[in-house]
């Protein structure tokens, strides 16, 4: 498979790029050079495709159904009963709902957490991305779905031949005991596979976990061995800078996710916190049940206005935000992409420059934070294959 974009915008300099197989072959390559397939890109630019990373896909079916609630009640008194009454067929139309608006949106990659995982497998196969799905345990799982689920594990094969990974995905500390927490560390080691969890959400979270276990969600969850270079942990709210130097050198990767921390009244991410740490931080919408919608693109623009709200416009600048949402998704779930490059996975998009959210164009990856939507997009590649044109 190969494919020619033409006259596409580069940086700041138009140019012709190659795709031969899954990577960037060639760049400035002449306008004549044979490939299947030929995109005519003259007035578009070209972007990394996004990586989000945290995500329940198939609560696409909850939108709008908990809204204007905190996060207990709306658990507990909305999602949870009404997840109840899902069937596998459900699950796999809200996967596919989810997956479409990602690629219409520019994510090309998801990392999920949820239940009858093999529906959503086929619904990414089918549709050409990329995901990581959380195996999800939580306290409640008896001893025979435990086993069912590592027997998953252990016989996984991916379909796509690298697009798709696994996870293990303990919930969160407040619906996981210390020795589950424990095992699911173990086992995704022993597996090689990435661990996925909710951390420090709320501050309800911080005060039980300091009532039940003495300390805080980080610091407990270090003090069992749990935190790592393989751990995903997300939203991450309410942290102090300890804690975040614990995770920066455990070499946690966190999913901030502002809009359904704003939705859900969660609290502000310590940006400035974060930041200074040097942890890893990419960008992550959460489920459409607490969002409401999967748009990464807005998630940008949103996380950079929420880190300014406190006085400093210098805060979380454009190409800061645009990494989290690109660069550093990809990182953390080894997938070699998220920028433009020779040798580079092609991830990408293309972007209308002729749209008036893009125009005029002083500085592109401002546009696309602030000023675009995810309507300017026109062409989605992943892995190399055109997924939407």
């Amino acid at each position: 498979m190969s494919i020619l974009i033409k006259n596409v915008l580069l940086g700041t300099a138009k140019t012709n790029i190659l795709i031969e197989g899954k990577r960037f072959k060639a760049f400035g390559v002449p306008a004549d050079t044979p490939a299947e397939t030929v995109l005519e890109a003259d007035g578009k630019a070209i972007l990394p495709a996004f990586y989000n990373t945290h995500n329940h896909a198939a609560m696409s079916l909850l939108r709008g159904y908990a809204d204007d609630m905190n996060l207990q009640s709306w658990l507990q008194d909305y999602i949870w009963p009404y997840e109840d009454t899902l069937t596998a067929d459900d699950i796999e139309r809200g996967s596919r709902l989810a997956v479409d608006e990602m690629i219409r949106s520019g994510s090309v990659f998801f990392n999920d957490m949820y239940f009858d995982i093999e529906r959503t497998i086929d619904v990414v196969d089918k549709a050409g991305t990329r995901a990581c799905i959380g195996i999800t345990v939580m306290e409640m799982h008896s001893k025979a779905v435990e086993e069912q689920k590592r027997a998953f594990v252990e016989q996984w094969q991916d379909p796509t031949g690298g697009r798709i990974q696994l996870a293990i995905a303990p919930h969160a500390i407040y619906t996981v005991g210390t020795q589950k927490l424990i095992s699911s560390a173990e086992w995704a080691r022993k597996a090689g596979v990435k661990l996925h969890i909710h951390v420090s959400e709320t501050a309800e979270e911080v005060r039980n976990c300091l009532k039940e276990h003495g300390t805080t969600p980080v610091r407990y969850l270090d003090s069992i061995g749990f935190l790592g270079p393989d751990v995903v942990a997300a939203h991450c709210v309410h942290l102090d800078e300890e804690e975040w130097d614990i995770m920066a050198e455990r070499g946690v990767t966190v999913a901030h996710c502002p809009c359904s921390n704003m939705k859900l009244g969660s609290g502000r991410f310590p940006y400035e916190l974060a930041i200074k740490s040097g942890a890893r931080i990419t960008l992550a919408t959460d489920g459409c049940s607490s969002n409401n919608n999967l748009d990464l693109r807005e998630e940008m623009k949103f996380a950079a206005l929420l880190a300014k709200c406190t006085g400093d416009p210098t805060l979380l600048p454009a190409e800061m935000v645009f990494e989290w949402a690109t660069r550093n998704g990809a990182e953390a779930f080894g997938i070699d992409a998220g920028v433009i490059a020779e040798g580079k996975v092609a991830d990408c998009i293309l972007v209308d420059l002729s749209d008036p959210r893009m125009t005029p164009n002083h500085h592109l990856v401002s546009n696309w934070v602030y000023a675009a939507s995810s309507g300017c997009i026109r062409t989605v590649i992943c892995d190399g294959k055109i997924v939407r044109n």
